[in-house]
């Protein structure tokens, strides 16, 4: 009888471990369904990535992310990277809430913190180190300050003789709230003599234009983490998957954007005179590179209303102020004229932007009239007709859904003189007193007092058409949830996508 418990005791260990055994691929751990709570249970401190094979972002990301748990595992560190299949894993994708890819969450002690670092790995391991130890390394040799220093493109370091300070208290804040770069301070004679500081400071390092920047500023979280901000990129930064999270994450809001080529050498000569003029605006203006070559990119040149013949050439947005653009009045990108459309902006002399199409000579031939900026106004807000129009996006894939019942509903309604059903394209066409964010809307211009009612009802032609015969009253209100369609509408560039 105790042979046969000491093997089924022997059995249900054999059993356990055979779940909890875990493989690894270049150092990351390879969770399912079955190991994942054993991985967490047995790790205080895991990062893991639920990725699609068949997603490009993942793709760009998986030998970053190796590299990251390689240095990670070399540092014989307790921190693991994992990874989850989502596309086969996916009671664990719901469980975690994965509503895109790859999303990344962070476990300590098993309770999960969304990831918001960078996709580098030297952005993984800094935001990892972060959240797991000290806010700041300790410097305490030339030889330490020079090895942290060289570790990365862009690195803060705090010179305080006693770091129970005000200023190295405030300077440690900011370490803890700063994620986007490492952080280190020292107390070591040495390293003060090496770097030619004489008392407390601040000293951000970088790999790029000028090499180093002291911090001047009166002591505050607020002022650090805008010293950080303005001085942490380059003077002109290359807009891409990596960089978006700084640009667009900063307190700068007002963007120049140069659209180049690299294909065609505009790197080499605009980049140069840009990286002039930059230094003037730091603090004011970020100055961004696009490759108009990158496909990923396409969306930005329509929604700024441009062709790719049109580059090189230039823009400005502000993203505080509704993405607003403005156009220079010559897209050379000579020193000069940069210098001259920026400083314009800065002084508020530039006009918004608006896009406009010409006007079709057949707007009006078919069923659905053809609005442009130009001529909406006049159908729009004719007072003796009640106006439906759709505005829509050509890439827009609910738009396509909807344009055969478009055209039904305006084919039912083209005898009633009253009554004009129309269409807007909103990537190539603005207007100062209607802003769009998801495509497509559906909008009613009533005839009398030109209110507006928004459709928010089924997008079918029997819904459509009793909104119209009810003049409004119906649609106005989301449709219920068992008839609302499964996809969300298509929204414009979100601000990292520009």
């Amino acid at each position: 009888m105790l042979n046969f418990k000491m093997y089924l005791l022997a059995l249900v260990f054999a059993v356990a471990f055979a779940e909890e055994e875990i493989k690894t691929e270049e150092n990351v751990l390879v969770l399912n369904k079955g190991n994942f709570q054993s991985a967490l249970a047995n790790n205080e401190f895991i990062l893991v990535e639920f990725f699609a094979p068949w997603c490009g972002h993942c793709k760009e990301l998986a030998p970053q992310y190796a590299k990251a748990a390689t240095v990670l595992a070399d540092e014989k560190s307790n921190i693991k990277l994992a990874k989850v299949d989502a596309t086969i894993e996916t009671e664990l994708a719901e469980q975690h809430d994965v509503k895109g890819f790859p999303t990344l969450k962070f476990f300590i002690k098993e309770n999960a913190v969304d990831y918001s670092g960078g996709r580098q790995a030297d952005q993984i391991i800094s935001w990892l180190k972060k959240k797991t130890g000290p806010p700041a390394t300790e410097l305490k040799s030339v030889s330490d300050a020079k090895e942290f220093i060289d570790a990365h493109d862009v690195s803060i370091v705090g010179f305080f003789k006693d770091a129970e300070s005000e200023n190295a208290k405030v300077f440690l804040s900011a370490a803890s709230l700063i994620d986007s770069h490492p952080f280190a301070i020292t107390a070591d004679d040495s390293v003060f003599s090496e770097h030619k500081v004489e008392s407390d400071k601040i000293v951000l390092f970088k790999k790029f234009d000028e090499g180093r920047n002291d911090f001047e500023e009166e002591y505050s979280v607020e002022t650090i983490k805008k010293f950080i901000a303005t001085q942490g990129l380059p003077s002109v930064v290359e807009f891409n998957h990596e960089t978006a999270q700084k640009i667009f994450g900063g307190d700068i809001k007002s963007h120049l954007l140069l659209f180049l080529s690299k294909k065609a050498g505009h790197y080499d000569t605009h980049v140069k005179a840009a990286e002039k003029v930059a230094p003037q605006f730091k603090g004011q203006v970020l100055f961004v590179s696009i490759n108009a070559d990158d496909e990923d990119h396409q969306r930005i040149l329509e929604f700024f209303g441009m062709k790719p013949d049109e580059v090189p050439t230039m823009r400005v947005i502000k993203l505080e102020d509704d993405m607003s653009k403005y156009k220079p009045a010559k897209p050379d990108l000579t020193e000069e004229n940069i210098r001259f459309f920026v400083s314009e902006f800065v002084a508020g002399n530039l006009k918004q932007h608006l896009l406009s199409q010409d006007l079709p000579e057949d707007w009006d031939k078919n069923p659905v009239k053809v609005l442009v900026a130009s001529n909406f106004d006049d159908v729009a807000f004719d007072k003796s007709k009640t106006v439906l129009v759709e505005f829509y996006a050509p890439w827009c894939g609910h738009c396509k859904q909807l344009a055969p019942v478009y055209e039904k509903l305006a084919e039912s309604f083209k005898d009633k003189e009253d009554i004009v059903i129309a269409k807007i394209d909103s990537t190539l066409n603005e207007l100062e007193h209607t802003k769009i964010s998801s495509f497509p809307t559906l909008k009613l211009y009533m005839a009398g007092d030109n209110k507006i009612i928004e459709y928010n009802g089924e997008r079918t032609l029997e819904g459509l058409t009793k909104f119209l015969d009810t003049k409004g009253e119906y649609g106005q209100a989301a449709p219920d949830a068992d008839t609302e369609e499964e996809d969300e509408d298509d929204d414009l560039p979100k601000k990292d996508e520009l």
